[in-house]
This record gives structure tokens, C-alpha cells and sequence, in this order.
């Protein structure tokens, strides 16, 4: 199998579009239940062990790490060795897939009829196919996929199917496991499931990290899950998740595999099946617990026109190349084989914010949401109930262009270290919100400063920044959308300096901010809805946390957040330089360099 030929053009007929071909054109042509029962031959792992699920959770229980961890657990705890062996097996049980093909070819009959009612298009980069063809005949894969949608893990499932690829096994939420006949066949569509969060418990962790790295060694099947750990509900980038990488690379930490190919896949939606929930979701309304019911009721959504999708396979990125001379390996091969390794944290973390850029350059912009982006809705009315359906989040678009007026007004000469030191305080304060590599301002810096030179935006000499007059419209745009982030993060400020009382908890800190924001909007005094998101709020309290304005403190059973009003005014001061004439060029400079750094 792992000599078959790379994968080629099926058919010239293929609507192609920028090196992307759209897969439904020829499902609308032909039978879906050909298509489902088709022949499928995948592409395999050169180095792949022969396993059943069965033989694999038996090398999982019998393996040296997992022996060593039972035993810790026994004794810390007092139990038999035995109790805890069992408990581990039921562990393993209630993890593990079970996949199997005739499931996988009903959900490519059901999803064949629903991508097509759903989508106008499902459009796929033709190269990215090919370059995962070959990576997984050549080495253990990870599939790294963007997340802003329950669609994303059925559609890469039902890609791979199509192309005649391994099906992966994917890292579920112990919360889809709980839907009654659905749950299970996940499962057996090769879904894994996890909790949500492990806590203390040593021997959970070690027989998930056991299971996933025994896969990943015997080339069981591509391993897939969402390095962000949940779904966008603003269609950003999130701040990743360390757990799981850490596994994945740990095999090749301590030489048992050669490499691990990393493949970052970026999943781009014209329009969002959970639109409306994610609103409610960021206004504080909490999410419905996943239920098949609840599955049925969202079937309307078939009727709704959700425009194209599109699909961008990345670059695979090898571990071994992406390591070498950062990380020294030798180290790991001196400990036991039970012992887990534990990498330096900083450079996993540099990883995984090289994955998260890789996806986030290649995220397609259609001409439509393109325009939706640029040019503004109308006012939207708050008393009307649609408000929460959607429409203030959509109208809300119009404030990207509300600031910074009367820049072409003013001298356009800046102190090169003046726009450096607002650029990096940018950096400090929105961490949180975009994924950023620690350490790399100057690099970051350099880069913005070179790609705008690079579009006659502006002038880099030893000293200053000179704007040019084509310039203006470019750096005001650029800069206009990190806007809804300052105004944002100054009513969180001004919150804690005006109405937070000495004993508010983190818990009721999201609901009181809510409320602040919407006084302010119902007065007139704020027209950025964006600092009603729940998602803007917890950032931005982290970041006041992390730059000593806010600190937490236990008080008898319960933590409360003290306020360092000095160190908030000033954060705030700074944050409402963008309307000081003196400070604007250097500020909407920074803000440019900043969007072009993220």
C-alpha cells in the first residue's frame, strides 16, 4: 500500500478556483449511495504494526509507563493493585474508539446529502492533498485542524474518506459521548473521548497520554485534535493548549520515533452554521448541553444557505526539523521508559504558536466576507429582540473604521522608538488575545516595519518613521481594526476603577462588566459592541492580572480580585493615547505594525 501511486486530478470537469477544486461538483452529479459504498483503499504508514482495538488496549495496559503509574497510584492511595489495574481498564474502555468502516461510509452518505444543501461550494487545495498523501506514507501524522465549528472534525473525516486517506482517530469532549446513539457512533467513526479536565488525577492522564502516544508509535492512524482545545466563538485564533502536543512529541523526545509530521489544516466558513449561538454565547447566555434532541431541532439549519467552504491542507512540519538545534534529546534518552519527559514548556509553547501562524496566514477570505468586513451596517436597534440573533454583531463591523478621523490632518513623522514602544505595550496587553511567539517583538517589529515599507506605506530610517501620503488609508485601516480591543479593554478599566466593589469574585466579574458596558451603550457614551463578548472581558481581566492591575486574593473560602486603581488608571491612560492628537501617528503606526504582527 505504501508504494500506490500519489494521489492525481480525478476528472478535468472539477470547478477550480485559486488551486482549490470544489469536491461537491461532482457529488451533485453522481449517486451518494455509489459514493458511499465505493471502494476504499487508503494510503498507509510504511512502519505501520498490524492492530486490532483489542490488541491496542492491551499494549496500552501492559505498557512499562503505565505499569509504573498503577503501582504509584496503589501505593500513594493504599488500594490493590489489581482495584486500580481494573479501574485503569475501564478508563481505557470508556476512552477508546471503536472505528469502523461501515459506520464511516453512512456518515459519508448522510453528510454527502447535507454538505450539499448546506454549501454552495466545499472547496479543497489540490496540492495540500498531495503533500499529505506522501506524509503519511513517510511518518507518523498529527492533523492540527483550525476550530470554529461543530462542522470541522466531520468534514475532515468525510475529506479523508474522499481522498483516500487513513481516517483519524479525534480527540472528542466527554460531552458528545453523553448523546444517546450518536455519541457512539462517533466512536465507531473514530472519535476518542476525553475529559474536559484531568485535575490531579495521575492515573486518568496516564493511560489517555499512553493511548495516544501506543497510536501514534505503531502508526495506527493519523491522530487529530484542535490545538486551540474548543471552538473559536470569534473566528480567532485562540491561545493553545500544551496537553496534547506534549504527548504527540514526547515518542520522539526519547527516540522512539524518527519524526512526527505535524500538518496544520485551516477550515474557513463564509458564514457559520452556529452563528446566532455563538452571540448568545458571548452575551453571557450559556451554552445548551449537547443532546441529540437537540441535534434534531438544529436540523432548520438544512434549509439555510451557509455559501462555500474552504479547506487549506498546510505544509506537514516536521518535529525533527523544527527542533534541531533548540531542543537537545539526549537528555530524554537517559530516562526509564515508565519516566514521562518533560520538554522545556517554553519552546512546546513556541511550537505550537508557529502552528497557530502557519494556519492562520492560510485562512481563505472570500470576496463576500471580504466585503461584510470592510463596509458598514446600519444602526442597529437595541430594544429589538433580534439583537441577540446576530444582528448588533454584524452591525457592530461598522465601528473597524471609527477611528483616528483626523490622522491625515496631522504631521506624519514619528520617533522611531516612540512607535516601537507603543508597538510592544500592544504586544503586553493583548497576549491574550492574539497568539503571539515570546521573545520575538524586535523580530515582529522588523517584519511589520519591512512589509509596510514593502507597500510604500512608510519610511524606515535609523531614527524615525515617515508616513507616506498613499499611506494614510492603509494604516488607518489596519490600525482601525484593532479598535473594538482598545475601546473593549478601556471599559474593562474603567470597571475596575469605578464600580468594582472590594469582595467581587472572578465568577460575577464577566456579568457586572456586561452590565457596565451596556449603561454605557444604552447612554450614548460607547458604540463598540465588542466589549459586551464575554471572550474580550476574560482576556482582558488576565491581562490586568498579568500586568499587576488586578491581583487575586483568598478570602475564607473564596477568591476575590483586588484592584491596584494606580496601576489600572495608568494602563488605561496609556490604552487612550489613540485620541490624544500628540500620540496619534505613533499610535496608529504601532496599531498597523501590530495587526501586520499577528
Amino acid at each position: 500500500m505504501a508504494s500506490r501511486a500519489l494521489y492525481s486530478p480525478r476528472h478535468p470537469m472539477l470547478k477550480k478556483r485559486d488551486g482549490f477544486e470544489d469536491i461537491l461538483e461532482e457529488r451533485r452529479r453522481s449517486s451518494d449511495l455509489r459514493y458511499a459504498l465505493r471502494c476504499y483503499t487508503p494510503t498507509l504508514y510504511k512502519g505501520l504494526v498490524p492492530c486490532k482495538a483489542s490488541m491496542l488496549k492491551s499494549i496500552v495496559l501492559q505498557s512499562d509507563h503505565l505499569q509504573y503509574v498503577i503501582k504509584q497510584v496503589s501505593s500513594e492511595s493504599g488500594d490493590r493493585t489489581e482495584c486500580v489495574a481494573e479501574e485503569a481498564s475501564l478508563i481505557l474502555d470508556e476512552m477508546a474508539h471503536r472505528l469502523q468502516l461501515s459506520t464511516v461510509r453512512f456518515f459519508a452518505f448522510m453528510l454527502n446529502k447535507a454538505f450539499k444543501r448546506l454549501f454552495r461550494s466545499v472547496c479543497v487545495n489540490e496540492e495540500g492533498i498531495q503533500r499529505l498523501q506522501q506524509a503519511v506514507q513517510e511518518h507518523p501524522v498529527v492533523l492540527l485542524p483550525s476550530h470554529r465549528s461543530y462542522m470541522d472534525f466531520l468534514m475532515m473525516s468525510y475529506l479523508l474518506y474522499m481522498y483516500d486517506l487513513p481516517l483519524p482517530v479525534i480527540a472528542a469532549g466527554m460531552d458528545f459521548m453523553s448523546m444517546k446513539f450518536v455519541g457512539e457512533m462517533l466512536r465507531m467513526s473514530g472519535a476518542f473521548f476525553i475529559r474536559r479536565s484531568f485535575g490531579g488525577d495521575k492515573l486518568y492522564w496516564a493511560v489517555f497520554s499512553e493511548y495516544v502516544k501506543t497510536m501514534l508509535r505503531n502508526g495506527y492512524a493519523p491522530i487529530e485534535f484542535f490545538l486551540e482545545g474548543t471552538r473559536s466563538r470569534t473566528c480567532k485564533s485562540l491561545t493553545p493548549k500544551t496537553g496534547l502536543l506534549n504527548i504527540v512529541m514526547e515518542p520522539f523526545f526519547k527516540g522512539e520515533l524518527f519524526d512526527v509530521n505535524l500538518v496544520p489544516v485551516s477550515i474557513s466558513y463564509e458564514r457559520i452554521l452556529e452563528e446566532s449561538l455563538y452571540a448568545r454565547e458571548l452575551l453571557g447566555i450559556p451554552k445548551p448541553k449537547e443532546s441529540t434532541s437537540g441535534l434534531l431541532k438544529a436540523r432548520r439549519v438544512l434549509s439555510e444557505d451557509y455559501g462555500s467552504m474552504y479547506v487549506y491542507f498546510g505544509h506537514p512540519v516536521s518535529v525533527r526539523s523544527l527542533t534541531e538545534g533548540k531542543i537537545t534529546r539526549s537528555q530524554y534518552n537517559l530516562l526509564p521508559r515508565y519516566d514521562t519527559c518533560n520538554q522545556p514548556r517554553s519552546e512546546c509553547f513556541a511550537l505550537k504558536a508557529y502552528i497557530i501562524h502557519t494556519k492562520h496566514l492560510n485562512v481563505f477570505l472570500s470576496q463576500q466576507g471580504f466585503k461584510g468586513f470592510c463596509f458598514p451596517f446600519g444602526e442597529p436597534c437595541l430594544s429589538s429582540s433580534r439583537t441577540l440573533g446576530g444582528q448588533a454583531w454584524r452591525s457592530a463591523r461598522r465601528q473597524f473604521f471609527s477611528g483616528l478621523v483626523d490622522f491625515t490632518n496631522h504631521k506624519a513623522i514619528c520617533v522611531l522608538d516612540d512607535v516601537y514602544n507603543c508597538f510592544n505595550f500592544l504586544r503586553n496587553m493583548f497576549s491574550n488575545e492574539f497568539i503571539l511567539c515570546p521573545g520575538d517583538s524586535v523580530q515582529d517589529f522588523e517584519e511589520a516595519c519591512y512589509l509596510l515599507m514593502k507597500r510604500g506605506v512608510l519610511q524606515v530610517s535609523e531614527h524615525e518613521i515617515v508616513m507616506s501620503a498613499s499611506g494614510h488609508s492603509t494604516l488607518a485601516f489596519l490600525s482601525s481594526v484593532l479598535d473594538p480591543f482598545l475601546q473593549g479593554y478601556q471599559v474593562v478599566s474603567r470597571y475596575l476603577c469605578e464600580e468594582t466593589n472590594e469582595n467581587l469574585t472572578e465568577k460575577e466579574f464577566i456579568p457586572a462588566v456586561r452590565n457596565f458596558a451596556l449603561k454605557l451603550i444604552l447612554a450614548g457614551r460607547l458604540k463598540c459592541y465588542e466589549a459586551l463578548s464575554s471572550d474580550l472581558q476574560k482576556n482582558a481581566l488576565a491581562a490586568f492580572l498579568r500586568l499587576k492591575g488586578v491581583r487575586k486574593v483568598k478570602v475564607g473560602d473564596q477568591v476575590t480580585l483586588k484592584v491596584n486603581k494606580i496601576a489600572v488608571n495608568s494602563l488605561e491612560d496609556t490604552l487612550g493615547k489613540s485620541d490624544v492628537i500628540s500620540y496619534q501617528n505613533s499610535w496608529c503606526s504601532s496599531m498597523a505594525m501590530f495587526e501586520i504582527a499577528i
